[in-house]
C-alpha cells in the first residue's frame, strides 16, 4: 500500500512551455489570462494523478504575478498537492520563467486552486 506522501510525491507535476508571441498582451509579456489556464490545466493534471477520480475546480484562491514573463522565454509550471480535505483538496501551482539564452531562472507567479473528486451522477466523493 502506498502512504499519502509516496502518493503526493508522485503527483508532483512539472511542464515547461515556450512563450510566444501569440501568448503574450499589449506589453509583449505573457497574459494574465493565458497564465491563468495554463495553471488550472496542471493543478487539474495535480488532482487527477493524486485521486485518479474524476475532479473539478471549484476555486482558485489568490494567484500573485511577481513578475512579468516576456515572450521569448521559458516556463515551467509545478503543481503540488497541498491539502487534502474529505472529498476535496488544494493544489498550489507555481511558474518559473527562465531565459533561454543566459542562465538565470526566477518564480514569476504561484496561486491555489481547489477541486472536488465527483461520482458520474456529478455528486461530492471522497478523495481517498
Amino acid at each position: 500500500m502506498t502512504s499519502i506522501e509516496e502518493r503526493i510525491k508522485r503527483a508532483e507535476t512539472r511542464v515547461f512551455k515556450a512563450v510566444f508571441p501569440n501568448t503574450t498582451n499589449h506589453y509583449d509579456t505573457l497574459f494574465g489570462g493565458t497564465a491563468m489556464q495554463m495553471m488550472d490545466e496542471i493543478a487539474f493534471i495535480t488532482a487527477t494523478r493524486f485521486t485518479r477520480k474524476r475532479v473539478v475546480t471549484v476555486s482558485s484562491d489568490k494567484i500573485n504575478f511577481n513578475k512579468p514573463i516576456p515572450a521569448g522565454t521559458i516556463v515551467e509550471l509545478i503543481g503540488t498537492v497541498a491539502h487534502l480535505g474529505h472529498t476535496s483538496l488544494r493544489i498550489d501551482v507555481e511558474i518559473y520563467v527562465e531565459e533561454m539564452y543566459r542562465d538565470h531562472r526566477e518564480r514569476a507567479v504561484h496561486g491555489s486552486f481547489t477541486f472536488v473528486a465527483i461520482d458520474e451522477h456529478k455528486n461530492p466523493i471522497k478523495i481517498l
